[in-house]
């Protein structure tokens, strides 16, 4: 028996995310270990093909009344998708240090986002 596979697909807003954080840890740190951040970042969204439920919700959009996304960690990093019957969306990357709740909101609860 095959396992289903989804397609991954990074939405715009989550590929200006992954090119801000690249850009930030070069700057910061080094190219080198941007590097490294990213691809583990990518892997971990990657392997959301084979298994998409693996995530959580995350707990600032549960107190919001919200179950529609799930999450996946890379310490401190953060991302946001979303399972549709054969998609993966990522929504965002984000620093998970950051005030969670009012970006959650603004980028995916928003009328228009």
């Amino acid at each position: 028996m095959s396992v289903k596979r989804y397609e991954v697909r990074y939405l715009t807003s989550a590929k200006n995310d992954l090119y801000e954080l690249l850009s930030f840890l070069s700057e910061k740190e080094s190219t080198d270990r941007a590097r490294l951040v990213l691809n583990r970042i990518r892997a971990l969204c990657e392997d959301l093909a084979s298994m998409p439920s693996r995530g959580h919700v995350p707990p600032e959009l549960a107190e919001m009344g919200s179950r529609k996304f799930l999450e996946l960690h890379f310490k401190p990093y953060r991302m946001i998708y979303q399972v549709t019957d054969s998609v993966v969306y990522i929504h965002l990357v984000c620093d998970g240090r950051r005030d969670m709740q009012s970006l959650l909101r603004r980028r995916l609860l928003s009328p228009g986002s």
